[in-house]
């Protein structure tokens, strides 16, 4: 396995510290790389549904029309 020091505030450290302390996390080296997969997960996530709109057909209304519409739908 692959070693990286990373600097961090003082409050940042505290926050990894106290979630290790609740129990989730057998470190706080666990707890970044929990953090790390989750946003390397969500970042593949977001390709794939760029990609899909991408392919997907043309509905032929605009953004401001679409957004028109999604802000009174409430």
């Amino acid at each position: 396995m692959a070693q990286m020091n990373v600097s961090v505030p003082d409050a940042l450290k505290a926050w990894a510290e106290v979630r290790v302390a609740e129990g989730r996390y057998s470190s706080t080296s666990d707890y970044i790389r929990d953090l790390m997969r989750r946003d390397q997960e969500c970042a593949l996530r977001n390709r794939a549904a760029v990609a899909e709109g991408r392919a997907s057909p043309a509905t032929g209304v605009g953004f401001e029309e679409m957004f028109a519409k999604s802000s009174t739908s409430d």
